[in-house]
C-alpha cells in the first residue's frame, strides 16, 4: 500500500483543495447537507473569525498517491487552558475516507503540532467555539439530516477515531418535536401552555419577540444573558463581544424574529432563547456549496421552511430549575405553529444536564441524534510512535 503524505495548508491552492474536500467526500450521500464554501472560507479565516483572536491553528490534508483522502484541524484555545487551568489541544474539520492509516496519520499530525505548544491533550472534534460552531462526531442517528449548524459524518468514522486510540469524554444529545408530538391543539402543547401559564402566574412573568428595529440593542442583552446562563457548562468559555456580532451577523439574514423569544421579570429579561429556520433544508438543493449560481436556488427553497433549530437556550443563574424553559418553549410554538413550522431540534444538550434533558423528554421531545467528544492524551502518540518505530 502507498504510504500517506500529510501536506500543511500553506496556500491558497491548498486551502481551497481542503474547503472542497468534503464536497467530493460525500458525493451521493443523501444525508451529507453542503455548506456554502465562501462561509467555510470565512471560517476558517484570521483575519474574518475573531476566534483567531485567542486562538491559533493549523489545517493539514492526507493524500495518497497524489490524490486527497483526508483533512484536519488543529488548533489552541488560549482562552480555554486559561480559564479551566488545563493543557488541551482540539482537532476539528476532520473528514476521511474510510482509511484507518489516514486517519491516524492526520490525527497524530493534529498532535505533533500541540505538542510543539506545550499541550498534552488532544480532544474533539470541535470546530471551533463549542456554543456556536459544530461540535462532536455523530455516533447515534444516522437516519436523519442534519439541522443547521449541526455535524455530520458517515458511520465509519467513529471505528477511525477509535481506532487511533481515542476515548469518549462526554456525550451530547439533540432531541426531536414533530407535528404528531407538538399538534397546535394537541394534550402535549396544551399543557405546556397550562404549565408555562402557571409558571408565568406565579413568578409574575412575561414573553416578548426579538425587535428586529432595535437588533443592536437586542444582541447587546444576549450577549448579557449567554455569558451568565451558560457559564456552568462543561467546556464554556465565554464568547467575546466580537463573537456574539460575528454570529448575529450570520443568523441576521435567515432569522425569524417572531420565534427568537426573550422571557422577563418585571420588564427585565431573565432568561432567552436563539432560534433559527432549517437552512439546511434549502442548501441542500445546491450540491457544489457554490454561492453562484446556487443562490437562486437556496433563495427558492428557503420559502418553505417548516423546521426549526433552538440552538441555545438559557436562564440567569438564580431562575434555573424553575421550568422557565417551559415559557421559553412555549413561545416558540405559539408563534411558530401558525407560520408553517412543524419539527423543531432542541439542541446540543450534554448527557449529564440531567433538569433539561428531563424537561425536554416531559415536553413530547425525543432524542434523535447523539454526538460525541473524544480525548487521547498527546504524549501516547509520541510513545506508541515509538514502539512501533522499534519493532
Amino acid at each position: 500500500m502507498n504510504e500517506i503524505e500529510i501536506v500543511p495548508v500553506r496556500t491558497r491552492r491548498t486551502l481551497n483543495e481542503f474547503i472542497g474536500y468534503p464536497y467530493r467526500l460525500h458525493r451521493g450521500d443523501a444525508l451529507w447537507v453542503p455548506q456554502l464554501r465562501a462561509e467555510v472560507r470565512k471560517l476558517l479565516s484570521p483575519k474574518k473569525n475573531p476566534f483567531f483572536e485567542y486562538a491559533e491553528a493549523r489545517y493539514f490534508l492526507a493524500r495518497r498517491t497524489g490524490n486527497t483522502v483526508g483533512r484536519i484541524a488543529a488548533f489552541s484555545n488560549r482562552r480555554h487552558n486559561a480559564l479551566f487551568d488545563d493543557r488541551v489541544g482540539f482537532f476539528g474539520f476532520f473528514e476521511c475516507a474510510d482509511d484507518s492509516e489516514a486517519a491516524r496519520a492526520l490525527l497524530d499530525a493534529a498532535a505533533d503540532w500541540l505538542r510543539a505548544r506545550d499541550l498534552n491533550v488532544l480532544r474533539g472534534p470541535i470546530s471551533f467555539a463549542m456554543a456556536t460552531d459544530e461540535v462532536g462526531l455523530l455516533v447515534d442517528g444516522f437516519d436523519a439530516p442534519p439541522a443547521i449548524m449541526s455535524p455530520y459524518n458517515p458511520r465509519y468514522y467513529t471505528r477511525l477515531v477509535e481506532d487511533a486510540g481515542f476515548v469518549k469524554v462526554k456525550d451530547l444529545i439533540s432531541y426531536q418535536s414533530t407535528e404528531v408530538h407538538m399538534d397546535f391543539g394537541g394534550p402535549l402543547i396544551q399543557r405546556l401552555r397550562q404549565g408555562a401559564a402557571l409558571l408565568e402566574k406565579r413568578y409574575g412573568l412575561t414573553t416578548r419577540s426579538l425587535d428586529f428595529s432595535r437588533f443592536d440593542a437586542e444582541i447587546a442583552l444576549i450577549k448579557e444573558l449567554y455569558n451568565k446562563a451558560w457559564e456552568s457548562n462543561w467546556g464554556f468559555v465565554p464568547l467575546t463581544d466580537r463573537e456574539i456580532d460575528h454570529v448575529a451577523a450570520q443568523l441576521k439574514p435567515i432569522a425569524d424574529p417572531d420565534i427568537l423569544p426573550f422571557v422577563l421579570k418585571d420588564g427585565k429579561p431573565i432568561g432567552f432563547a436563539v432560534v433559527v429556520p432549517d437552512l439546511n433544508t434549502a442548501l441542500k438543493t445546491n450540491p457544489s456549496g457554490r454561492l453562484f449560481p446556487g443562490i437562486v436556488k437556496i433563495l427558492w427553497a428557503s420559502r418553505h421552511i417548516s423546521r426549526l433549530r433552538i440552538m441555545l437556550l438559557g436562564t440567569l443563574p438564580e431562575w434555573r430549575r424553575k421550568g422557565i424553559d417551559a415559557v421559553l418553549y412555549r413561545h416558540i410554538w405559539d408563534k411558530g405553529f401558525p407560520k408553517g413550522y412543524r419539527w423543531g431540534e432542541a439542541g446540543w444538550i450534554l448527557e449529564d444536564n440531567g433538569p433539561m434533558n428531563n424537561a425536554l423528554l416531559k415536553m413530547g421531545f425525543s432524542p434523535y441524534k447523539r454526538y460525541r467528544i473524544y480525548d487521547r492524551p498527546i504524549r501516547s502518540i509520541q510513545r506508541e510512535r515509538a514502539n512501533l518505530a522499534s519493532r
